[in-house]
């Protein structure tokens, strides 16, 4: 075998290596312990959350998502809390 053919050889090796390798953990499922969606959904279920779907305008959606950031809460958390003010029950 020539040289240049040794050295294909050993790069397709490495390259193999590497894509047969797992995710490191900083990036995998060790970075951030995430349930499953199904988990999730139970966990939202016992605590009696319901999905509720709905179209909003892309600005109000901006607004909404940034008081998110500045106050660094959940959006979920966010928008329960501007429904019960717009509904009038308040936050307790």
């Amino acid at each position: 075998m020539k040289k240049t053919d040794l050295d294909k050889n050993k790069g397709l090796k490495i390259s193999g290596k590497i894509k047969q390798a797992g995710t490191p953990a900083r990036f995998g499922k060790e970075a951030g312990v995430v349930a499953d969606r199904r988990e999730q959904r139970k966990l939202d279920q016992a605590r009696g959350l319901v999905p509720f779907a709905v179209k909003l305008d892309g600005d109000l959606v901006k607004q909404v998502q940034a008081l998110a950031q500045e106050r660094q809460t959940a959006l979920n958390e966010v928008v329960t809390e501007l429904l019960e003010k717009g509904l009038g029950k308040g936050v307790g």
